[in-house]
């Protein structure tokens, strides 16, 4: 066992799938990646990959997170999540990947998600009630046949 404090311990040769997709930034916490992983949204050297494979620097990493896929390449393994900016030395992504995802989020800025635009939810009552008064359709009285004054 190493005394050495962890700031000082030999970087590691191969490490956990889900724990460098952690340390990397790229999942808020090593279940969130090992759900993705078995959800198969993250596959190594083109293959399907479980929590638990060990990957190295060189390894090919392609990875779905929200709306975009990259496709990474490991340039360095930790164990620790430190900042973004050192989680960035991690990894490079390829330009493939890179030009793919700029296409993809030009796509969206031009042709958003309908859904999307909308700032609130269901109409209320009140807000069908005015709805169908402004389109011309009877109320509720006037689905009635009989009434009080008949």
């Amino acid at each position: 066992m190493s005394h050495l404090p962890p700031a000082k311990l030999p970087p590691a040769e191969k490490i956990r799938l889900d724990k460098w997709l952690w340390a990397a930034r790229f999942y808020k916490t090593r279940s969130l990646a090992c759900d993705e992983i078995d959800k198969g949204r993250v596959r190594v050297n083109a293959q399907t990959a479980k929590p638990s494979r060990e990957i190295r620097p060189g390894d090919e990493v392609e990875l779905r997170t929200g709306y975009e896929t990259r496709t990474v390449v490991v340039r360095a393994l930790s164990t620790v999540r430190g900042p973004a900016t050192a989680a960035a030395l991690l990894y490079e992504e390829t330009e493939a990947s890179r030009l793919a995802r700029e296409a993809a989020a030009e796509r969206r800025r031009l042709a958003p998600e309908p859904a999307q635009t909308i700032s609130q939810g269901r109409p209320s009552k009140k807000d069908r009630r005015d709805i169908d008064a402004a389109r011309g359709r009877a109320g509720w009285d006037a689905r009635w046949s009989a009434s009080i004054d008949d």
